[in-house]
């Protein structure tokens, strides 16, 4: 069901801000940034060995991670499970009780389709399924 680890989720108040500290610090590989407007998000992918990091800021107050940041600050925002047929993974899921955010998967980056799982189905942990349409090698 799950192939593996997709990415982390990372909101921050400002990529300009805290992007130094991933390439420049940590010495960690800037693979693109790129925005979702569908989202409200600007994200910036960072590789860390063979999972991606993904900090996430928001475009505007009403945006769900400008909500996260306001109720918990920066930090941990979700963790990406990489799957393979999303949308038979989203009925698996509901069928065996858990609480879906998404009901249908939708648009995400890289332009993978994703769903988010509901984290009060979760021990409090938000889960996005992700099925990229490209695997990591051919999106370079």
């Amino acid at each position: 069901m799950i192939k593996h680890i997709d990415h982390i989720g990372i909101a921050v108040k400002s990529l300009d801000m805290t992007l130094p500290l991933y390439t420049e610090t940590l010495k960690l590989e800037l693979e693109g940034i790129e925005t979702v407007e569908s989202q409200g998000v600007k994200v910036a992918f960072i590789m860390a060995g063979n999972t991606r990091l993904e900090l996430l800021e928001a475009l505007s107050p009403e945006s769900p991670i400008a909500k996260f940041i306001e109720k918990r600050g920066e930090g941990i925002h979700h963790v990406a499970l990489g799957v393979e047929d999303i949308e038979a993974r989203i009925k698996d899921l509901k069928q065996s009780g858990i609480r879906m955010i998404d009901d249908t998967s939708r648009k995400g980056a890289h332009d993978a389709d994703v769903a988010f799982v509901h984290p009060k189905s979760t021990a409090g942990v938000l889960y996005e399924l992700c099925e990229q349409s490209l695997s990591k090698e051919e999106q370079g």
